[in-house]
């Protein structure tokens, strides 16, 4: 396939982009794009996101393009806590989102200032966090600079798309050459985020929470919980801190509720993941002043696009992948006499699931199987390989939320959350 053809796009005061979008400033720059604030036609004051192709290696423009796209779809999540989506388009080839915009600016003004107001702050990114999570979403890049204050007083999470672990593994490829940027993003990352192995490179909602305990802790001390971190030099250290649990829980003595939010960050700042919160919603239930916050997080509703089925039926989306969409009934696979889905990147998958660019995904990597009535359906991580006799797990593990699951399985329910290497897949019934 060819390479895409794309022109150079910047703009200034004044200018107007794609003939709709007037632009009064620029915002701010990052690895990826620049963020103009703008005015539409009907004088609407909203911010508008370019993706810099013209700054990337031709070879690696269309991922990135689907990446952005996703990061739009990820923007039209209904929650008051998310940044929300508005509009998509292109200039000179490179695409473009517009956004809500936030006049309040992020959260590095409110950092190192405990009070009640806090505690709303982290109550509106856990119900940010919820709402990515519940739609087979991670965030990847969570920090102070990534979450903004709605004119209402919301703390509303952005820039879910092209971040995280990705941003770090380009810009050691030297595409975009802005190292220091991405310097600053370590001090959030998980112990099993800095450095992605094979067997280890599942990502998580408690990727996520640990993020959130950094910035929780930053937000209430003024510091970073493992340590100082003003060089590269000082990396390592951080990060073994990091990877040991040895965090400044002296710095919360003199906090108001300082005993509670110990509590709480024990849980999120935990080393090893699966020993870790599991839960934007558990963690809500632990904050201070817990009572005093209106909750509004529930499971997503399935689809339903015929009010006349008076039985369930079932099936996977995928949510979080190269083949963000796709959708795939189980129930038409049950009605056509097949009891066991094997899901993997193979072809000779019933389902094969599409990860060219990561390949965390195994050839072979789960099994779902029904029951004899096809109202239940059980997923395995792993699957049987005949010619060689033997049950073969997959080499990242089989999670249901955020949960590792074995040989023996575990029966699935509306609304899981099913994560095969990089790839989240709902299931649901409609």
């Amino acid at each position: 396939m060819a390479p895409l053809l794309v022109e150079r796009c910047d703009y200034n005061a004044g200018s107007i982009i794609d003939n709709k979008y007037t632009v009064t400033k620029v915002l701010g720059e990052g690895s990826f794009g620049k963020v103009y604030k703008v005015t539409d036609g009907a004088g609407r004051i909203c911010a508008l996101k370019i993706l810099r192709l013209w700054e990337v290696s031709p070879e690696i423009r269309e991922p990135l393009m689907s990446r952005f796209e996703m990061e739009f779809r990820t923007g039209q999540i209904e929650c008051e806590n998310l940044v929300q989506s508005l509009d998509y388009g292109t200039v000179g080839g490179n695409p473009y989102i517009v956004m809500e915009f936030c006049p309040g600016g992020d959260l590095t003004q409110h950092i190192g200032k405990p009070g009640p107001i806090i505690s709303k702050i982290c109550h509106d990114i856990l119900v940010g966090l919820h709402a990515l999570h519940s739609k087979g979403k991670v965030h990847r890049d969570l920090k102070p600079e990534n979450v903004l204050i709605k004119e209402n007083g919301s703390a509303s999470l952005t820039d879910f798309g092209i971040a995280g672990d990705r941003n770090k593994r380009m810009t050691e490829r030297n595409i975009f050459g802005k190292p220091n940027q991405i310097f600053g993003t370590y001090a959030y990352m998980p112990p099993e985020q800095v450095n992605r192995k094979r067997g280890e490179a599942t990502v998580l909602p408690t990727t996520d929470i640990f993020s959130f305990g950094v910035v929780a802790f930053q937000l209430l001390t003024g510091e970073l919980p493992f340590g100082k971190l003003t060089s590269h030099n000082e990396l390592a250290e951080y990060q073994k801190r990091g990877k040991d649990g040895i965090w400044s829980r002296h710095l919360l003595k003199n906090i108001q509720d300082g005993d509670k939010w110990e509590r709480l960050l024990d849980g999120c700042l935990v080393p090893n993941f699966k020993n870790r919160i599991q839960s934007a919603k558990e963690v809500i239930s632990m904050l201070p002043d817990f009572a005093k916050h209106e909750l509004n997080i529930n499971k997503p509703k399935p689809d339903s696009s015929d009010k006349n089925i008076s039985f369930p039926q079932y099936r996977l989306r995928v949510m979080h992948g190269e083949q963000y969409g796709m959708v795939q009934s189980l129930t038409d696979y049950f009605k056509c006499g097949k009891h066991i889905i094997t899901l993997g990147r193979d072809w000779n998958n019933t389902i094969r699931i599409k990860d060219d660019i990561d390949n965390y995904t195994s050839r072979r990597h789960c099994t779902i199987e029904s029951d004899n009535t096809g109202m239940q359906w059980f997923v395995r991580d792993g699957q049987w390989i005949q010619e060689e006799k033997i049950w073969k797990l997959s080499s990242n593990g089989t999670y249901v939320n955020s949960k590792e699951i074995n040989t023996i399985g575990t029966k699935l329910n509306n609304g899981d959350i099913l994560t095969i290497g990089d790839v989240k897949i709902l299931f649901e019934t409609y």
